[in-house]
């Protein structure tokens, strides 16, 4: 049965009952009061410009003849009042940021913000609670590329009589001072940005891709939302951030649905979602397509872990579709307080370098405890290597190229050291690889406790080329190699298979325990 995912005043997500990856297994039609809207073939679709309160009737007519049909009420709104009775021009020239921000101020709780067809050239806008804003199909909020007028975010701010610190920035798990992001939210709940329309952070303008690496204040994101609750994403595209594409930052119950995010292949750090030790997450249905990580799951640095102990928790990503990025679904490597309760199924994952990626290193810090993590039904085409877990990432840290990183020696475990628990990956069709089937490298001192690797097939492509499987120091090109495993106490392979490959088709160093029931070669 089809269900509802969310249902707002003006707009509407569901999902098939499916099992395979993002697409659905026949096409259907979608009907709305009897009316044809659109024809479509993923498991998740949507419907905009709805009534608010108002009843409708959804059908779903498959190819096959099956009909279904459901029930749903909008939610009410308080007002719906267009930014251009602002004064907005939407032209692309105007600069339309104190139109939009009064109107964001002044709209009353429960309010609907709509953006008619039009180009918005705005600096930074702050959200405000409980309210929505309705981005009409053709309406864009484009970023202005001066950054001269980008407010500078203090990394906290401290009260003056009590000294007690309110957190207000960070970037890569480190809090620092950064520049006001596009679309900027902190401390907010009850919020909904809806609509086919577009954020365009216009990250290729000016010289937010270009000289960052020199500058002591980091980028904005496209959505920034700092210790925000209760926000909807639903159906917007979010384009071409100075950064990270849309980063939740300690916040929680957050519903990401039907979104597309996207960005040269060539873009610097322009991940499309890196939550931060966040609770509740919904990704489900959203189209990715940027040049690093599609989705990073993360936590923090150690001095942040150690600061609010706060993991990541309660995750699903689901029906989404990855198309080039580093990695599709990643883990870290900022996970110092640890990640929880993650589940990532039916996704399809087509010309990413990693598929399901998992990274850290010394230094995480022992909070650092990666559990109750699976990996179900997932597809993937053209995947570099499909599978990685790499406990010796050699990104983004000061210390990234120091002995202690990068020495193989069984170091002390002492206060710095990770922990990495147990992962499921089952259920997954490979073609295309080129580098490897499944490369997971841990600490000799701190193992990983157990992979289980079931119902897996990872076919080469003839003409692979080699590369490196991993970002680690020292890392040696590989291609077709097979299922590789070191430092895995527990290691169990299940009903796979190989097609290929070079060489042997699993090799696993020092594992205390190695099972292998089903493993067939081509």
């Amino acid at each position: 049965m089809t269900r509802l995912l969310y249902c707002g005043c003006s707009s509407a997500c569901f999902e098939l009952d499916a099992d395979t990856p993002y697409y659905s297994s026949e096409p259907y039609t979608v009907l709305l009061n009897g009316k044809e809207q659109y024809q479509h073939n993923a498991n998740v679709f949507s419907l905009f410009n709805l009534d608010s309160d108002t009843k409708y009737t959804v059908t779903i007519v498959f190819a096959s003849g099956k009909t279904e049909h459901l029930t749903v009420h909008t939610t009410p709104d308080n007002c719906r009042v267009s930014v251009r009775e602002f004064g907005a021009v939407g032209d692309g020239v105007h600069d339309d940021t104190p139109c939009i921000q009064a109107a964001i101020n002044l709209i009353p709780r429960g309010g609907r913000l709509y953006f008619p067809p039009g180009t918005y050239l705005t600096y930074p806008l702050s959200l405000k609670s409980y309210i929505t804003l309705e981005l009409a199909k053709g309406a864009t909020i484009l970023g202005n590329p001066n950054r001269e007028h980008y407010p500078v975010i203090p990394p906290v701010c401290v009260d003056s009589v009590t000294g007690k610190e309110t957190p207000m920035a960070s970037f890569e798990g480190v809090e620092q001072p950064m520049y006001q992001s596009l679309i900027h939210g902190s401390y907010v709940r009850d919020v909904s940005i809806v609509g086919q329309g577009c954020i365009d952070g216009n990250g290729g303008a000016g010289d937010w891709w270009t000289h960052f690496k020199e500058w002591s204040v980091m980028r904005p994101r496209a959505i920034f939302l700092n210790r925000c609750s209760n926000i909807v994403l639903h159906g917007i595209t979010v384009a071409n951030s100075a950064s990270w594409n849309i980063h939740p930052f300690y916040s929680r119950d957050l519903s990401i649905l039907d979104i597309h995010v996207k960005a040269p292949k060539d873009s610097p750090n322009t991940d499309a979602i890196d939550p931060e030790s966040c609770d509740g997450v919904d990704i489900i249905g959203c189209r990715f397509s940027v040049g690093d990580d599609c989705i990073a799951v993360k936590s923090g640095k150690i001095d942040m872990a150690r600061k609010y102990r706060t993991p990541a928790r309660r995750h699903n990503i689901r029906n989404c579709l990855m198309q080039f990025g580093h990695g599709a679904v990643t883990l870290g490597s900022e996970l110092a307080a640890g990640i929880r309760d993650l589940h990532v199924s039916q996704c399809y994952f087509q010309a990413t370098d990693r598929g399901l990626r998992i990274k850290s290193r010394r230094g995480r810090g022992k909070d650092s405890v990666v559990t109750d993590v699976s990996f179900d039904n997932i597809r993937m085409d053209g995947v570099l290597t499909p599978i990685v877990i790499n406990l010796w990432y050699n990104c983004c840290d000061p210390d990234r190229y120091t002995e202690y990183v990068w020495s193989r020696e069984k170091l002390p475990v002492d206060d710095r050291t990770p922990r990495t628990g147990s992962f499921t990956f089952r259920n997954m069709e490979c073609t295309g690889a080129q580098v490897a089937a499944c490369y997971i490298d841990g600490l000799p001192e701190s193992p990983i406790e157990k992979v289980r690797l079931e119902n897996i097939s990872v076919s080469f492509a003839e003409d692979a080329q080699p590369g490196k499987p991993a970002m680690q120091n020292f890392a040696e090109d590989r291609c077709k190699l097979g299922f590789y495993l070191d430092n895995v106490r527990d290691v169990e392979v299940r009903n796979c298979s190989i097609s290929g490959v070079e060489g042997e088709p699993l090799i696993t160093d020092h594992a205390e325990s190695v099972s292998v029931e089903g493993l067939e070669v081509h």
